[in-house]
C-alpha cells in the first residue's frame, strides 16, 4: 500500500485525529494509538487497523515509554489543545530533538496561535468563528450546522492527513521534519473556499437559503414521496432540467430561473402523489438529475454501490465505506477486525521497542502501563 512502512503515533481523541489515523491506517501506515491508563470508556470507532498502547503519562516513566516510541516514528499527531502536550514534556521541541524527522501534527479547535487558541469547542464553534455556518441554512430560518462532518472531519482530520503527506514528501528533499498546525476554524474555511470566491455569479451571492445550491433553488432540493421517503433533485443546467420537468409531467413552459417559490409548492405537491420506487422507475434511466435518497443502512445494496463494492462489511457486521480515493497500484484496503481494546497491544509494542517481558509485568503492576491482551491476562 502507499504508506507501507510509515510509522505513526496517534495520541487518542474523538473525531478528527482518529479520522485523520484512520486514512493513514487504511492506506498501509503502521498507526499506533496511545491511551491514557488508567483507562476510561472508549467511544473512539475509527481505530481499524490500528494497535492501542496504554500508559500513564503522568508518571515520568510514562513519559519515557512515549519518548521512545516517538524516537523511530515518522508522525506523531495530538489532538489536545494548546500547551497540553509541552506539559507532559512531549512537545515539538522536546520530541524532535531525538527525531529532527518526525511530523508532529498539531490539530486544534483554534490552531496554535491567537486568543481563542487556548479555548474550548466543538464543529459547531469552530464552523460559526470560520464564517462557513453563516451560510447554511434554509431561508428565514436560523443557521444548520450539517452534524459535524464540517470541522471535525472536512475541515480537521481530512485537511492535517492532506498536511501530513505533504510534509512527509518534502521530507524526501529535505530529510527534515516540521511541526503542522492544523485547526477547525482556518481548515473548515478553507474547505469552504469556493462560497467566498463565487460570490459574484448568478448562482450565489445572494441571502442564506435564496441561492441555486442552498435550497433557494425548486431545482435543487429534497422531496418527500407518498411513502414518506425522499428524493433529490439537482436539475441545474437547462437540458437536464427540461428531463426533469418531463418526468414530472409538466409543459415546457414550466419556469426555470423564475417564481421558484412557485414551483417549488408545485414540485412538493407532484413529488408527494408517487412512491419514492415510483418516481424511482420513471426517471431511472433519465439525465435529469433526480435520484433517490437512500437510507444510510441500504446504502450498500444500491446497484451502483454494490458493483463498485464501495462499501465493506467488517467482521463484526458493521458496513463502512471502503477507503478514498482509489489507487490503481497501491489502493488502500479494510483491516477488517474489530476496534482494538484499550492497551490491547502494550506488550506486543514495548516488546518490539526492546523492553524485556520482566519489565513489562513490572510496568503494568505499578500502574505505569496497562496490558489489556490475552497474555497478560494469563
Amino acid at each position: 500500500m502507499a504508506l507501507k512502512g510509515i510509522r505513526v503515533v496517534e495520541f487518542a481523541g474523538l473525531a478528527p485525529a482518529p479520522y485523520c489515523g484512520m486514512i493513514l491506517s487504511d492506506f498501509g501506515a503502521n498507526v499506533i494509538r496511545v491511551d491514557k491508563a488508567p483507562s476510561q470508556v472508549n467511544l473512539d470507532r475509527l481505530a481499524r487497523g490500528k494497535k492501542s498502547i496504554a500508559v500513564n503519562m503522568k508518571n515520568s516513566e510514562g513519559v519515557n515509554i512515549v519518548k521512545n516510541l516517538c524516537r523511530n516514528a515518522d508522525v506523531l499527531i495530538e489532538p489536545f489543545r494548546k500547551g497540553v502536550m509541552e506539559k507532559l514534556n512531549l512537545g515539538p521541541t522536546e520530541v524532535m530533538k531525538d527525531n529532527p524527522g518526525l511530523i508532529y501534527a498539531r490539530l486544534t479547535g483554534y490552531g496554535q496561535t491567537g486568543p481563542y487558541s487556548d479555548r474550548a469547542g466543538h464543529d459547531i464553534n469552530y464552523i460559526a468563528t470560520s464564517g462557513v455556518l453563516s451560510m447554511l441554512g434554509r431561508k428565514h430560518e436560523k443557521p444548520y450546522a450539517p452534524i459535524n462532518l464540517l470541522a471535525d472531519f472536512g475541515g480537521g482530520g481530512l485537511v492535517c492527513a492532506l498536511g501530513i503527506l505533504m510534509a512527509l514528501y518534502e521530507r524526501t528533499m529535505s530529510k527534515q521534519g516540521q511541526v503542522i498546525d492544523a485547526n477547525m476554524v482556518e481548515g473548515s474555511a478553507y474547505l469552504a473556499s469556493w462560497l467566498w470566491a463565487s460570490r459574484d455569479i448568478p448562482i450565489w451571492g445572494k441571502p442564506r437559503g435564496e441561492n441555486v445550491l442552498d435550497t433557494g433553488a425548486h431545482f435543487y432540493e429534497t422531496y418527500k414521496t407518498s411513502d414518506d421517503k425522499h428524493m433529490a433533485v439537482g436539475a441545474i443546467e437547462p437540458q437536464f432540467y427540461k428531463q426533469l420537468i418531463q418526468g414530472l409531467g409538466l409543459s415546457e413552459d414550466v419556469p426555470h430561473m423564475d417564481k421558484m417559490e412557485e414551483m417549488k409548492e408545485m414540485f412538493t405537491e407532484i413529488f408527494a402523489t408517487k412512491t419514492q420506487a415510483e418516481w424511482m422507475a420513471i426517471f431511472e434511466k433519465t439525465d435529469a438529475c433526480v435520484t433517490p435518497v437512500w437510507d444510510h443502512d441500504q446504502i450498500q445494496k444500491h446497484p451502483h454501490n454494490a458493483s463498485r463494492k464501495s462499501f465493506v462489511t467488517h467482521d463484526d457486521g458493521q458496513v463502512m465505506p471502503r477507503p478514498q480515493p482509489l489507487l490503481s497500484r497501491t489502493p488502500g484496503q479494510v483491516v477488517s477486525v474489530p476496534q482494538p481494546m484499550v492497551g490491547q497491544h502494550t506488550r506486543e509494542v514495548l516488546l518490539n521497542l526492546g523492553y524485556a517481558a520482566d519489565k513489562i509485568n513490572a510496568l503494568c503492576q505499578e500502574g505505569i502501563i496497562e496490558c489489556n491482551d490475552f497474555t497478560s491476562k494469563l
